[in-house]
């Protein structure tokens, strides 16, 4: 009895021992992830995969008629730092994203924003606004160049009090060319659907 109880013993300790390496290496990971700022890539990876699933998608209106009317008082600038604002699309469907990189939903669902984009680029009546509240318009540009991205993105300035109010990011808009507010969702969803992509061509052909 007393070599059983031995043997469990050390079995136990053992089994302690080698779980508290494994956590040990697990915080060391994390620790180096959040160090050298890879945990965002990291977090929006996995969710780019559960986002691959369609398992969101942004909501669509059954009826345009009652749409709300939304100002054009959103002001930012381009690469160039020239000035800009919603008034400067009016005509045109707009799909406003706004995103930064410290965020990993935005990461996650960049992909298919991506892809709608190159499904619109040679489309006149859809404009396209990425639109990031990171501090610095480097980071931005940055984040797009490494993915090899090629889409129109902005730097937020300023906009009138109570317009697109929103405290998520990512948050996601999409204007119709007269100025009503056919789309808005609040965090990542998957944009390169195809009952979307057919949404936003019935309603740049309407114009």
């Amino acid at each position: 009895m007393t070599g059983k109880h031995s043997q469990e013993k050390q079995e136990k300790s053992f089994s302690w021992k080698r779980e508290i390496r494994f956590w040990a290496i697990v915080l060391v990971v994390f620790g180096l992830l959040y160090a050298t700022g890879l945990h965002t890539t990291v977090i929006g990876k996995v969710q780019q995969v559960f986002l691959s699933s369609g398992v969101i998608q942004p909501a669509i209106p059954d009826n345009l008629e009652d749409l709300p009317g939304v100002s054009r008082d959103f002001y930012f600038v381009d690469r160039q730092s020239r000035m800009t604002s919603l008034h400067d699309f009016e005509g045109s469907v707009i799909f406003m994203n706004i995103w930064a990189t410290w965020c990993p939903p935005c990461i996650a669902e960049m992909p298919s924003i991506a892809s709608l984009y190159e499904e619109f680029r040679d489309n006149p009546g859809v404009k396209f606004l990425l639109v990031s509240m990171d501090e610095n318009f480097d980071d931005a540009e940055a984040f797009m160049d490494n993915r090899e991205y090629d889409l129109p993105i902005y730097h937020f300035r300023n906009k009138a009090a109570g317009i697109f109010e929103s405290s998520v990011i990512p948050t996601t808009y999409v204007i119709t060319p007269d100025g009503r507010l056919a789309i808005e969702k609040k965090g990542m969803a998957k944009y390169d659907g195809r009952r979307f992509i057919e949404f936003i061509h019935e309603l740049s052909s309407d114009r």
